[in-house]
């Protein structure tokens, strides 16, 4: 079993719609994956859990893990959006950055937040397809 960490700041945006998503979408037994963050939040940002719900995937009892090497240890993967040192201190699984994108949680609405909930889900879906981890048909 591989374990990907979508790792932000505060964790409690774009990292947690990720790995939601990821989880959806791969194959359980060959990989999952946890949101991370240098200073996580307790809870998704309600805009997350909305636009997510709108999608039937709740996400609203889900946590975020403090991003440290011992989270890292056994990880594949970790990813971060391009620009952000998050993580860099933490060595061994293979890193990726993502094009940066605006921050679900600085976002008022219902429509600033679905736009980037859906590029999000192209990244994964692309990522997921990429290391051969697609759910079976």
């Amino acid at each position: 079993m591989k374990t990907v960490i979508f790792a932000g700041e505060n964790s409690a945006g774009w990292s947690q719609i990720a790995a939601s998503f990821f989880n959806v979408m791969a194959d359980p037994e060959k990989a999952r994956a946890i949101s991370a963050g240098t200073s996580p939040a307790s809870l998704y940002h309600p805009r997350v859990v909305e636009v997510m719900n709108d999608i039937t995937i709740d996400v609203a009892k889900e946590k975020t893990e403090v991003l440290a090497p011992e989270l890292a240890k056994g990880a594949e993967w970790i990813i971060t959006l391009a620009g952000s040192k998050v993580g860099v201190n933490i060595q061994g699984p293979k890193r990726e950055e993502w094009p940066p994108l605006d921050s679900p949680e600085s976002k008022k609405g219902f429509a600033e937040v679905e736009p980037i909930r859906d590029v999000i889900a192209a990244l994964v879906s692309g990522f997921v397809e990429r290391e051969g981890w697609s759910r079976p048909s």
